[in-house]
């Protein structure tokens, strides 16, 4: 492999990371973000979660889809591609798979 353009960019000939190789920068707001988490977390008590999450079930009930859609995403985890039976029973024929007994 030729030498990166780059000049030394930590990597060995094969482009893997060569050993010693500090590893990039990393996020610059990470820092930040874990802050923002933090004062978020210190200003929220299971009390105020237990408001929030009644008055999404409530508003779920009085007929507001979007509120529906965020709760059952929530509790039951988003929904899978609809089409998922229609490729297992592709990648099944194309091994020769059957489901019949």
């Amino acid at each position: 492999m030729a030498p990166s353009p780059n000049g030394d960019n930590g990597r060995d000939e094969g482009g893997r990371f060569a050993v010693g190789n500090p590893g990039g920068p990393g996020n610059p707001h990470a820092v930040q973000v874990g802050r923002l988490r933090s004062a978020l977390l210190d200003a929220v008590t299971p009390e105020d979660m237990r408001a929030v999450a009644l008055a999404l079930v409530e508003k779920a009930k009085g007929g507001d889809i979007a509120a529906a859609r965020v709760l059952f995403d929530r509790v039951l985890g988003k929904p899978v591609e609809a089409d998922l039976i229609a490729r297992l029973e592709a990648i099944e024929e194309a091994v020769g798979v059957s489901r019949e007994p």
